[in-house]
């Protein structure tokens, strides 16, 4: 056979192995680096996306409920935000912990009512309210303690509350001691009407007395907080004056009591204090007095506090302090606090700095005035 006819043979043979998919017989081994590019058909192994780690600062101590309520039959359930029992009707309210603190309506503190009893037991603390009233409608809350010798502090992550309405027909709104309160109108706080209702479906209206008619509440500027009452987010001048609310549910309508609103004119923040004395220059047996006067907040408290020059020989003076509130002829209420130090018979040790130190919650001022003797 001639040499170019087998070539050809050959040839032709490994073409149709290649064809059928049959690798031909003398296939040359693969060598390193060949086939670099992997075939389209071929399967990879799937890749499984890892998940971002949750940031450690962002996670916040979650918070546990402690609270349940004591139904009939031993039986137990967590109480809801809210609850609306009839007035008369008993409720038994325990926290897990085996010493919790307890916080309720301060009106039972205040009458040292009976009705109402807290035991703390081995592993909870027990809160029993007997023969309720509409005057019990509010916040129940509770939390566990942890100590450390005599001093206790709250710990946050362990505390339970329920808001109760006691319903009665005859009492739609809570009860007041008085028949006339005053609220203060701050403009640098929101100033709350405290005309809480004891039906969570009463609908609630607040009224002006002159002129007669409806204040609009937008819930912007004015809000209805059911647990708090009418809100004026950011008080003014112009909503001074007297005010009533209105309730309305499956009845005829009830009024609230009357609360007088009174602009408060004064900033808040460390007394504003002026200090005088009745005279700089006082002879020998003169009676001489100092006055320290703060105008200021109607709500905030004033203490104050001497130091003179005959303090160190124990010389006997007379302190003496007063406040009163004033209206100031627009609307606007202040109150004024005043001490008055005397010293009677002046004599040489008196003679030298007065000093007034005015305190209140947001700070203190100090001021002196220098009395010789001549």
């Amino acid at each position: 056979m001639k040499p170019w006819l087998l070539l050809c043979l050959l040839l032709l043979q490994q073409t149709l192995q290649n064809a059928l998919g049959q690798p031909a017989k003398n296939k040359r081994p693969k060598e390193p680096g060949d086939n670099r590019i992997k075939p389209a058909n071929k399967k990879g192994k799937p890749k499984i996306p890892k998940l971002k780690e949750r940031d450690s600062t962002d996670v916040s101590p979650k918070i546990h409920s402690i609270m349940t309520q004591v139904m009939d039959k031993g039986r137990f359930q967590k109480p809801a935000a809210t609850m609306s029992l009839s007035a008369g009707q008993s409720v038994e309210l325990r926290c897990k912990g085996n010493k919790i603190g307890w916080s309720y309506p301060s009106y039972h503190d205040s009458f040292k009512d009976s009705r109402l009893s807290i035991r703390q037991h081995d592993k909870y603390g027990q809160l029993t309210l007997g023969n309720s009233t509409a005057a019990d409608t509010g916040e129940y809350s509770c939390w566990q303690l942890v100590c450390n010798g005599y001093s206790c502090k709250k710990d946050e992550s362990k505390t339970g509350s329920t808001y109760i309405f006691f319903s009665d027909k005859g009492e739609l709104f809570v009860p007041s001691p008085s028949y006339f309160e005053v609220v203060y109108l701050n403009p640098d706080r929101p100033a709350v009407i405290p005309c809480r209702v004891t039906s969570p479906t009463a609908k609630v209206t607040l009224h002006q007395e002159f002129p007669a008619e409806e204040i609009k509440v937008d819930g912007t500027n004015i809000i209805y907080d059911i647990k708090k009452g009418f809100v004026y987010q950011h008080p003014t001048s112009d909503q001074k004056g007297v005010v009533y609310c209105r309730a309305e549910s499956r009845g005829a309508p009830q009024i609230s009591i009357k609360y007088q609103l009174l602009y408060v004119e004064v900033p808040s923040g460390p007394p504003s204090a002026t200090i005088k004395a009745s005279s700089n220059n006082a002879e020998g047996g003169d009676d001489v007095s100092v006055l320290c006067t703060v105008l200021g907040d109607p709500e905030v408290e004033v203490e104050f506090n001497w130091v003179y020059p005959g303090q160190e020989y124990e010389r006997p003076v007379i302190m003496q302090d007063t406040w009163r509130l004033i209206d100031r002829g627009i609307g606007h209420t202040t109150r004024i606090s005043e001490s008055v130090i005397t010293i009677e018979d002046f004599e040489t040790i008196d003679a030298g700095n007065y000093i007034c130190i005015a305190q209140n919650l947001r700070g203190q001022t100090t001021l002196a005035t220098y009395i010789e003797l001549i």
